[in-house]
Formats: C-alpha cells, structure tokens, sequence
C-alpha cells in the first residue's frame, strides 16, 4: 500500500500542480444590470461607502442612476470620489477613515480597476488596527476580516471586479505594490457593456493588454500536464485580441465590449492559472516603470511584454512555439525560434494596431531613467518574498537581467 501512495505521489509530481479554488463572486452581467445594484446589495449591507474616480460617473448620469437605486432600496451612503490611475495610498487612508466614522458595512465601487483596489484597500485597512500601507509591505499581518466590496465596473481591464487582488502607489516612497487575499473578492460586480461605450480609444487599448499579460503570467509556465488551462487561456487571448481589433473600428460595438469584458474578469479570476506556476514578471517590471513615471499600466505593458518574451523565450521554446501558433496563427514550422519570433513580431504588430507604445521613448521616459534602480527594487520585491534574488518565471531574472530587458525597450 505504501507502495502504491508513494508511486501516485511521483505521478503527480511530473502533472500539473494541486490546487484550492474558490470564487465566491455574486458575477451579474447584462445590458441595463447596474440599475438593479441597490435591490442586489441590500442583502450586503444598509450602508456603503460609495467610492468613484473622476467626473465621468457624473457626467454620463451613472451616479445618479446609482444614488436613484440605493435610495429605492433603502441603502443609506456616504461617499469618496477622486480616485485617479495609479491608486494612491493618500486618499486610501482618508475613506478608511470616512467608513469608520460613518459605520459603513460596505464599500461599493463605481469605476474601473484603479477605483475598485482602492476600494478594497478601504475595506481592508477599516477592521486593521495598524497603518494600511504596513499590509502591502508585508510589515504587518492582516488580522480581520474585510468590509465586503460590490462593484459596478465602467472600465474593463485589471480583471480586479472577480479578483483577490489590489494594487497600490506610496507616492512618497515611490513604490506600488500588490496585496492578495481570498477576502478581497468582491461579494457583488456588475458588468453592463453599454457603461463602456463612450471609453476613449487609448483607455481601451491600455485594458486589452492588462487583460492579456494577465494571462500571459499564467500560460509561459514551466509546469506540465495543463492541456485544459493551456486551452483556455489560448481561447480567452484570441478572443481579448479579436474583440479589441473590432473595438478599435468600431468603438460602440457593444457585443465587443461584452466579450472583452468577460474575458478581462476570467483573465484576472485564476480559473485560467489552476495548476499552474506562474510569473509576474511582466507585473513587476512595469509596476516600477508606473511608480516612478506614472505611466499608463498598460501602456507600460505594451513596451515590457516583447522585450521580456525576447529575453526568456530560449527557456522554454515548447510553451512559447505553441502560443505563436495557436494564438498568433504562426504557421508550424521545424524552425521554433523562426516561429516563436515571427509570433512576438504579429504581438508587436497587434500593439501597434491599437496604438499602443512601443518604446520607453514613446512611454515618455527621460533619456536618464535609472533601470538600474527599477531593477533592483522589482527584484527586492517581487524576489524577496518567494525568498530569491530573482523575478520568478519560466526564466528566473536577476537584477542585471531585469536592467537588460528595460534597455532593450528603450
């Protein structure tokens, strides 16, 4: 019998990994669904913190549709707009302390990804009796259980309206950094795509390619035996690149922006990442590029993802091969490098199709932009907390190779 356990064991070990997955959601997706937030959240909760960015929300009539419901459903609210991309920790600090004060038991957000992790670092840091920065340092545990967070989304991106994630700026320490936690996931997050169809085209760009390096941290993966995750992430990236191709014609295409929607919320959900070992390099690169120059994410995305895939391909060529085939239509060739090249050629061509940057140049870096220090503080932490001196991935990146790949996009 030992025998046996331990030989089931081995075979495991050459499969893809285990895994625990859980995704408690409420996902509620349709023309005219926003309207219906305040009936869906009065089983969360009597009163919100209802957090938004900029002027948009007001100027389209969303707020008010909003507030109409809210008050319809007898939800009473108090609220902090402002937020801009690039969430700061700054104003962050200021809703923890309006939700206090006002007792909120929610928080609910109107925007995009930038509004809903700074929504969710509210509801984090209200029960935390330190300082909320300290949770995304890692200088402190987190001890209590988070306020719930509903979003209705206005920008299809981050992915971050079905996900455990948040993302952070300390404009004073010039760091952005994430927090994960199972708690984060909101309770409620209504997708409606006619909410998307006055986005500006950049805006729109900028979130087909989050959406896609999402995924591309999951798929470029040493870990064998994932023929079905291989085969959905390959579907949702065709699918993120055809439907934004059409959006880029056709801006008011709302069948489009129903499609690219979903495929951001399951690019960012980890149901493509199951078994998976995954990377974040990408991530961590560009977020020092964001934290210091302030640059779109991802825009800043758009000038990484070639340089880096240039950098590790060689690691291994299978994975990379197969994605230029199956999901950049390479024709299949003996010639792998021949291949998995022509495929980092067509993405190049896809960014540049919806006008996406190419350069640190076109970024608008300066000609004196410290890599160096990029380097270093994307290795001290991304590396640091798995315990190494390298950004993870199918090719692990020490701090000259992370410089490397800055320089190669300059």
């Amino acid at each position: 019998m030992v025998d046996n356990i331990n030989a089931i064991g081995k075979i495991h070990n050459a499969d893809m990994n285990n895994f625990n997955y859980q995704n408690t959601t409420r996902y509620v997706f349709g023309h005219g669904e926003f309207l219906n937030i305040g009936r869906l959240l009065s089983p969360i909760a009597g009163k919100v913190l209802l957090h938004y960015g900029g002027g948009s929300v007001k100027r389209s009539g969303l707020y008010d549709a909003v507030v109409t419901s809210l008050k319809e459903a007898g939800i009473e609210y108090c609220e902090l707009g402002g937020v801009k991309p690039n969430p700061s920790v700054e104003p962050v600090r200021r809703g923890i302390e309006l939700a206090r004060a006002e007792g909120v038991s929610a928080v609910l957000a109107v925007g995009g990804g930038s509004v809903i992790d700074s929504a969710k670092a509210i509801a984090l840091g209200v029960p935390h009796p330190g300082d909320i920065w300290k949770l995304y340092t890692r200088e402190e545990q987190q001890s209590a259980t988070p306020l719930p967070v509903a979003t209705i989304l206005t920008l299809p991106a981050a992915g971050s309206e079905n996900s455990p994630n948040t993302v952070l700026t300390n404009e004073q320490t010039g760091r952005k950094l994430g927090y994960g936690h199972e708690s984060l996931r909101p309770a409620l997050s209504i997708v409606s795509p006619e909410l998307f169809l006055t986005l500006p085209p950049e805006q729109m760009a900028y979130g087909a390619c989050d959406m896609l390096c999402h995924i591309f941290e999951r798929y470029f993966t040493n870990t064998q035996g994932t023929e079905l995750t291989d085969a959905l992430c390959e579907a949702t990236m065709r699918t993120i690149m055809q439907q934004a191709s059409i959006l880029r014609r056709e801006p008011q295409n709302e069948h489009a922006w129903g499609q690219l929607a979903l495929a951001g919320t399951i690019a960012h959900n980890n149901l493509l990442g199951l078994g998976r070992e995954q990377s974040w390099a990408c991530h961590g690169l560009e977020h020092e590029l964001s934290a210091v120059y302030d640059v779109p994410h991802g825009a800043g995305l758009a000038v990484i993802v070639p340089a880096y895939f240039e950098a590790v391909w060689t690691a291994n060529p299978g994975i990379f091969a197969q994605w230029a085939m199956n999901v950049m239509g390479v024709t299949p060739s003996r010639d792998t490098e021949r291949v998995v090249r022509e495929g980092i050629a067509r993405l190049r061509a896809w960014y540049r199709e919806l006008g996406l940057p190419q350069t640190m140049a076109e970024l608008g870096l300066p000609a004196d932009a410290d890599y160096a220090a990029m380097a270093r503080a994307a290795v001290a932490t991304y590396g640091a907390r798995l315990g190494t001196d390298c950004l993870p991935g199918v090719h692990p990146l020490n701090v000259v190779a992370c410089e490397a790949v800055y320089r190669a996009a300059i």
